[in-house]
């Protein structure tokens, strides 16, 4: 039986160039970066260097760039750390209804500490409304945080835009970029309305546990983490350097392998697509999301005949790994709060499907997986 891995937004398998470059660090490379001796030195070298290349990938300064354990912590240190910094009571913060729960847990908890937080509705492609960002806007919003791409539908927000209108009422304005980057050309120099990002290097074939948070100088961002003067005293603890030299060739690789992703991926989520249409037909299944604006690594389809857990698991025994973008409680799957959020039909949000494509996966793989879609769907309908 085959095996086909579609969930690469949970996570992506580590590029053999990325495994090699991790390897000869930690095989050659042990000493702590804050140490002053030989050791250190050498580790404080990779590190640094890893910090350069970065940076100028992601054109931003390398005193801007804060290695983090990855997208979660990032997303934390970003919104409680301008919060703090501001003072949390009586200041206001205006989110989406779809971000990951890093940011939404988050701004709970920022809530418990008495700030005001505003989650915009978005559409039923999961985009919000630039005329909602700009009513929710208040004298005492003190930042925005809308994420570049939606980790389920793959729907992207106008993150510019947004970015423009805090700009001009001197609000700070932070985008969780975990999804796009790999997928999307991302510049975090001062030009682009952006003053802060979050990213992972796992979803970019990178290592799990590293990220990073990209912050401009003059923004002010209080620590969350303490007990050393690491990261410019912004993030205490010894360095991952091993996990940061990885994070760095994968940057490499997916900036300077963008366009040929790109065109892999649509290449991908196109031929699915052909394939579902011949196999199931069109009236079997819809795609959720935005036909005009979408990261093309993430295509989310709904079959309203199959619920979400019936088809995963019928896709597992074909040995075809999906998702369903949902949290599993005691065992069954809880409706998506982003299909929640854009108000699809109950019987669409609960048959949804998230297939993600990246490295390894072909076009004879998608031909494959349509196939078994069209046998299990006429399995389930006798």
């Amino acid at each position: 039986m085959k095996s086909i891995y579609l969930d690469h937004a949970a996570s992506t398998p580590v590029h053999p160039e990325v495994a090699q470059t991790m390897m000869a660090v930690m095989t050659g490379r042990f000493g702590n970066a804050s140490s002053v001796h030989a050791y250190g030195r050498e580790a404080k070298k990779i590190v640094n260097g890893a910090r350069d290349e970065m940076a100028s990938l992601l054109k931003c300064s390398a005193d801007e760039l804060i290695f983090t354990s990855g997208g979660t912590e990032s997303d934390n240190l970003a919104l409680f750390g301008v919060m703090e910094a501001a003072g949390f009571k009586g200041k206001h913060v205006i989110t989406s209804s779809v971000e990951h729960h890093a940011i939404l847990h988050t701004c709970r908890e920022l809530e418990r500490r008495g700030c005001e937080v505003t989650y915009l509705p978005v559409d039923q492609s999961g985009r919000v409304s630039l005329q909602d960002v700009e009513a929710s806007i208040r004298d005492n919003t003190a930042l925005i945080s809308i994420m570049y791409g939606n980790n389920e539908v793959g729907t992207l927000q106008p993150i510019a835009e947004i970015g423009e209108m805090a700009r001009s009422r001197g609000v700070i304005m932070h985008t969780d970029a975990v999804q796009a980057l790999g997928s999307e050309a991302i510049s975090c120099s001062s030009d682009f309305p952006v003053d802060i990002w979050s990213f992972s290097a796992h979803k970019i074939n990178g290592p799990q546990g590293v990220g990073a948070l990209v912050q401009r100088k003059e923004i002010p961002l209080m620590p969350r983490q303490f007990g050393g003067l690491q990261e410019k005293k912004r993030r205490a603890g010894t360095e991952n350097m091993a996990g940061i030299a990885g994070f760095a060739k994968a940057v490499h690789l997916a900036v300077h392998g963008l366009q040929e992703r790109r065109g892999h991926h649509l290449l991908l989520r196109n031929t699915l697509l052909t394939g579902i249409n011949s196999e199931a037909g069109e009236d079997a299944y819809m795609i959720n999301g935005s036909s005009d604006h979408f990261l093309p690594h993430i295509l989310n389809i709904s079959f309203p005949e199959v619920r979400t857990e019936t088809m995963l698991m019928n896709l597992d025994m074909e040995g075809i790994a999906a998702a369903s973008g949902s949290a599993c409680t005691s065992g069954s799957l809880e409706i998506s709060h982003v299909l929640k959020a854009m108000n699809l039909p109950e019987n669409v949000s609960a048959s949804a499907i998230r297939f993600s494509f990246g490295l390894g996966n072909t076009t004879q793989e998608m031909e494959y997986v349509s196939q078994k879609i069209g046998t299990i769907l006429k399995r389930l309908r006798r």
